[in-house]
Parts: C-alpha cells; structure tokens; sequence
C-alpha cells in the first residue's frame, strides 16, 4: 500500500474524531485536510514509533486543540434558554451563534468493528454535551474512552503528566454524566417496529397528519431548529407549532431518508410555486420504544450535498412523491 492510501483509508475516522472535539463537519474537514497537510510535510521526520494511524491522530487532535483556541463552543436552541410556547412569537434566526451541526453516517468509518462505537459517540445529545468541556478535557476524554489510548499515550500528545490526565478524565466523566442522557435513553425500537415508525413519520409529515405525528412523539418530546434560538419542549407545544407552520394538505412535502450521527433522519423537501421541491432542512430524529423523543430540525440548505442530496427535486405527484421517499431508502 502507497502512502497516499494508507493515509486515506483513515479519512473517516479522523473525520468523525475532528467532529467531534468541534462540533461541525464543516470545521472537521478543515482539520482533517490540515492533517493531512501536515502529515505529508512532516513524513520524512516520522520514526516509526506508533502506527500511522496513532500519528495521525496525534497531529488531528492539535489540530483541533489549536483550532478551538480561537473559537467557541458548538451550541443547540436548548442549551440557550427557556423553550418557547408561542409558535407564532418565534425569533429570527440567529447566524451569529456558532450552532451544532449533523454528521452524515455517509461519511463513518467503513470498517464494522469501528462502527458501533463511533456511532454512540457520534450521537446529536453526546456531541452536544461534549461541547461543554474545555478542549484538553474534551480530548481527554475522546482520546481516553472513546480510542482506549493509554493515559500515558495521552499524556505524552498532551505533553503533560499522567496523573493530570486522569484527574482531567474524572472531571470530563463527572460533566458529562451531568450533562449527556443516560445510556438506556439511546435504546432505539426493534425492527420491524423502528422501520414501521420511520415510515409513519415520513407519510404523517408528507400528508400534514396532526393525529398520526401525535401518536409518533412521546409525551416529553423536543423539538429544535437551529438557527433559530427559540424551541419547543413536550407533545402539546412541539404539536401547537407543527400545526402553525405546516401546510394542510398532501404532495406539498417530500421526506427522503437518510441518516446522521448514528440516527435516523430525513431530508424535507418543500414544494414551491415553480412545482418543484426545494430543500427546506434535515431533521435528525432520536427514537425510544415509545416513540420519537426528540428532533433536531436543522433548517440549513447548505447541509444537503453533504449528505449526497440535491438541493431541488423535480415536481411529482403525491403517490409519486411517496414512491420516491421509499425508493430513496436509507442510502440517501
């Protein structure tokens, strides 16, 4: 293997690893491609000491640790204040607020046995709740149970001492347990319940069924909308501001699947007067055995290609609308 594959067949997981510590895809490329940038230039002086894989790694978390010097951390609605009740006293989007984005499961590591870990790490609610640790204790912790390296591994790309590493794990550990949902919260329904739920949502938000969407969210549901602040807490509210915003009606939306930080998700699509569907946003939706308990609605165009979807699709009827969404599949 050239050195050129070798290096790129670690892309993705360095690229879930820099999201991670930032929060933004659009940021962890970035300090992916300064890795790699740095890594071609500073080959002739590697020694061999770790794998390339351990290398690359060290030279993406100082990346990413002197990245976040500058900048500050990845925000959802809800960690900004109090949800809204109003859905027509809602604010407008706030572009200045450096906001949490999606992370296409496109993008994972191929490789099954990275798979499930980097999955419930890679979760909306678990990136979030990293965004509140200071970044050493964020790598800490990254580097520690989410890589299993050693402390002294850690300590070492850290250059500091072993015992401050562990003290600095205990406090990121203490925060995030604080912080992040507890791990039965992650349980998703088993098939074929999940994918009868999945397709119900689908058809309920396509068709504007109000009664069926109360059904599919729990009664403690969120709904967020980044980037706009204001949030909706609990299935009376998050309903209130589905039936204000959603036109009646069938074949005025289009729900293609897909999937992002191990999470189910959809792509919406809006019918415009041109009768053609316009990316509208990606929904990101967290399931339990009762039903859909959160959705991040991430009300950006732009996230769309990285995702491998088309900003416009073309008119269809409704029936043909619906066909689309099936065939789309997963792999959308």
């Amino acid at each position: 293997m050239n050195l050129e594959d070798e290096f790129a067949q670690y892309r993705g997981e360095l690229l879930a690893h820099c999201y991670r510590m930032s929060g933004s895809l659009h940021d962890a490329e970035d300090a992916v491609q300064e890795t790699y940038l740095r890594a071609w230039r500073g080959f002739a002086e590697f020694e061999h000491r770790s794998s390339v894989r351990t290398w690359l790694y060290r030279i993406a978390t100082r990346v990413c640790l002197n990245a976040l010097q500058h900048s500050s951390r990845r925000m959802v609605p809800s960690a900004l204040g109090a949800p809204g009740i109003d859905p027509d006293d809602i604010e407008a989007e706030a572009l200045e607020v450096r906001w949490l984005e999606p992370f296409p499961d496109l993008l994972m590591s191929a490789d099954p046995a990275q798979v499930v870990g980097t999955r419930q790490s890679l979760r909306l609610a678990m990136v979030a709740a990293l965004q509140h640790l200071p970044p050493r204790q964020r790598a800490v912790l990254i580097l520690r149970d989410v890589l299993a390296w050693q402390a002294s591994e850690v300590a070492g790309l850290l250059e500091t001492t072993t015992a401050a590493v562990n003290s600095a794990l205990q406090r990121a550990r203490a925060e995030l347990a604080r912080l992040a949902p507890a791990e039965d919260q992650f349980s998703e329904p088993d098939e074929p319940a999940r994918r009868a739920l999945l397709d119900q949502y689908a058809k309920a938000f396509e068709t504007a069924d109000l009664a069926a969407l109360e059904d599919l969210l729990t009664q403690d549901t969120r709904w967020e909308m980044p980037p706009i602040p204001t949030w909706f807490d609990g299935r009376a509210d998050v309903l209130r501001l589905i039936r204000a915003k959603l036109t009646p009606g069938a074949g005025l939306r289009l729900m293609v699947e897909t999937s992002a930080n191990g999470q189910p998700a959809f792509a919406k699509y809006v019918r415009g007067r041109d009768g053609v569907f316009h990316a509208h946003s990606i929904q990101v939706l967290t399931l339990t055995g009762e039903g859909v308990s959160s959705v991040l609605a991430f009300h950006r165009a732009d996230l769309f290609s990285s995702f491998g979807l088309p900003l416009d699709r073309p008119p269809r009827s409704a029936g043909a609308a619906a066909l689309g969404q099936v065939q789309a599949g997963t792999g959308s």
